[in-house]
């Protein structure tokens, strides 16, 4: 089995049957042992251990679930006022609360950005204990989205091929990735995104692991292929560059070597986790 990625594991109990009872949530946010997430700047807030923030349920209208039996509440937060900060936030989540802290995101996220019927235009209202958001005049029903994204490892003789993107750290090199498109299976994704990319031929697309990644609402789908030929051709409006890299190499960039070859992808990306899992296969 690969290493679990980031944000992954059961998270707390999301309580689903509880969630279309307005008395039971209100209930439940009346419970001594009720709390809610203290969000700042558009992100939960972190104590120094990398441990969430809690306070008492006021106005917070978001069901996260139940942890270990308490109630666990959040709000729609603010849009952040730097994005880059969030990034910066992962390097000091404990992993423990990683799971909820992506569910808390992306469901506040999702809140923020979806406040309009896509059916008629109208306001839509929060329900299901914010679960899903309900149009007042036409009568349509929204719920959160989820968007599915390949993330992709290819390899030939032995070898790695990572690429990297403008905005990248000097020297990083990562996983090529790419949204699944409307009518594509995970398997054509992962061939059509490598082909536009690095201009390589894939064949045994393989499934590895999942992530769930709530920058904004992603599902970040982890595979594996192999490649028929080590010809690139790189698409330079997508990647800075994309190269193979030896087994060797890539164990001694995971293993902090003082000159390696490449900069890999931090530890709470599933790159990281794909790429740890391919080096120990």
């Amino acid at each position: 089995m690969p290493p679990e990625p980031f944000f992954s594991g059961n998270g707390i109990d999301r309580a689903d049957l509880l969630r279309a009872d307005p008395q039971a949530i209100a209930d439940l946010a009346a419970r001594a042992d009720a709390r809610a997430i203290v969000w700042v700047d558009g992100l939960p807030q972190l104590d120094p251990a990398g441990r969430l923030q809690w306070r008492a349920p006021s106005d917070d209208p978001l069901f996260l679930g139940l942890d270990d039996g308490g109630p666990c509440f959040s709000t729609v937060p603010a849009a952040p006022h730097d994005y880059r900060t969030q990034f910066a936030a992962l390097g000091l989540l404990h992993p423990d609360d990683a799971p909820l802290f992506a569910a808390a995101l992306s469901l506040g996220n999702w809140h923020r950005r979806h406040r309009f019927c896509a059916n008629c235009g109208a306001s839509t209202a929060l329900v299901r204990g914010g679960w899903s958001r309900r149009c007042g005049a036409c009568g349509a029903e929204h719920f959160p989205r989820v968007d599915p994204v390949v993330i992709m490892l290819a390899e030939h003789d032995g070898r790695l091929l990572l690429g990297r993107q403008p905005q990248y750290p000097p020297g990083r090199y990562s996983a090529l990735a790419g949204f699944v498109e409307v009518g594509e299976t995970l398997e054509a994704a992962v061939a059509r995104e490598l082909h536009e990319e690095a201009g390589i031929a894939v064949t045994h697309v393989r499934y590895v692991a999942s992530q769930p990644w709530p920058f904004p609402s992603s599902l970040m789908i982890g595979c594996t292929a192999h490649a028929v030929g080590d010809e690139l051709t790189i698409d330079r409006t997508e990647l800075d560059d994309a190269r193979w890299f030896t087994r060797a190499e890539v164990a001694a960039a995971l293993s902090g070597d003082a000159d390696p070859a490449f900069l890999p992808p931090p530890p709470f990306a599933i790159a990281h986790s794909l790429i740890r899992h391919w080096l120990d296969a």
